[in-house]
């Protein structure tokens, strides 16, 4: 049974190895006989060849799994493997041959000098042929399965990173709300309590899309209008968001990503009615991202640390990096639609 599944699991290798046996067994009876009939394409000779094939890969396997000590396998332990499994094969059909003569009585035709010499240069010849093409099989294997191997580990290495990221993004929403929800306490409570109910609210979509690699650029264009409002308790006029986009939109961001990049420019900049910071969203080919400078004499601490998140974020989704413009005027945040 083990076989069979072998032999359907590695079913064209098998097929090809039968065919060249046939092959190779028609112009042997050609070359011989000088002549073409039916005998030319009976295939109890590939048969034989198959057979003999597959006592050469059996021992060849054992003897890798043997050398194969840890998942590398250098040159000269393959030269090892093919030597022995050269030797150990011509032993192994020696002695069935020389069973097969002591049963029949034919010791004398088939253990004679020339015919020994002839037998085993013909063995030789196949485990060099056969067991070349197994070897070279083997390690088309080994390698498709260590490349499966790489990527899934990649993968999984890549998946646990964005968790990570995502595990510091949603403290620092949490964290940066709650001083606004501080200062708004102190200022007017009816305010505070309306920021608190918009603010659980928002908090919800956070908590939905944590698990998430991607949302809708839709459903981020949403949210982060809906940040901006509860931000306006706080903010005043010295803000203004604008969004210029598609009424559809197709396409997928990381996750709050756009209301990172509203809060790092309300963050980061000083806005004033008759100076407002002007934060434009907008949508051509890339998803951009623009605010006017108005640098905050008091510059914070530890910031940009979020936009070093999201871009790290965008390195493991997508071969296309975030990428940032900065001029005297104007900050601009590029976000590739994926």
């Amino acid at each position: 049974m083990k076989f069979l599944k072998t032999l359907q699991l590695h079913q064209y290798f098998f097929g090809f190895i039968f065919l060249f046996g046939y092959a190779q067994s028609i112009q042997g009876r050609i070359l011989v006989r000088q002549t073409v009939d039916f005998y030319t394409f009976t295939p109890e000779a590939a048969i034989g060849t198959f057979i003999e094939s597959c006592i050469v890969f059996l021992i060849i396997t054992k003897l890798l799994k043997r050398f194969q000590r840890s998942n590398e396998l250098d040159f000269v332990a393959v030269i090892k493997v093919f030597a022995l499994s050269l030797l150990l094969y011509l032993f192994v059909a020696n002695l069935i041959s020389a069973i097969i003569a002591l049963i029949f009585n034919t010791w004398d035709r088939n253990f004679n000098g020339n015919v020994f010499l002839n037998n085993n240069i013909g063995n030789v010849l196949d485990v060099c042929i056969y067991g070349g093409f197994f070897i070279a099989y083997f390690f088309y294997q080994k390698n498709k399965n260590d490349t499966k191997q790489l990527l899934s580990y990649n993968k999984a290495l890549a998946d646990s990173k964005i968790a990570q990221l995502k595990m510091q993004l949603n403290p620092h929403f949490l964290f940066n709300n709650l001083n606004a929800l501080d200062q708004l306490i102190e200022e007017d409570q009816s305010k505070a309590s309306d920021f608190l109910n918009d603010f659980a609210e928002l908090y919800r979509y956070v908590l939905e899309v944590s698990n998430e690699k991607l949302v809708s650029i839709t459903e981020e264009l949403v949210f982060a209008q809906s940040y901006f409002r509860i931000m306006q308790y706080k903010l005043n006029n010295g803000y203004h968001l604008q969004i210029n986009a598609p009424k559809e939109v197709d396409g997928f961001v990381a996750p709050l990503a756009l209301q990172l990049l509203v809060e790092n420019a309300v963050e980061h900049n000083l806005g004033t009615a008759s100076h407002p910071v002007n934060i434009l969203i907008e949508i051509t080919d890339q998803l951009l991202v623009t605010n006017n400078v108005a640098i905050k004499k008091k510059k914070k601490t530890g910031g940009g640390r979020a936009l070093q998140n999201l871009s790290e974020q965008y390195a493991l989704l997508t071969n296309k990096p975030l990428e940032i413009i900065k001029t005297e005027d104007s900050f601009t945040v590029c976000l590739p639609i994926i």
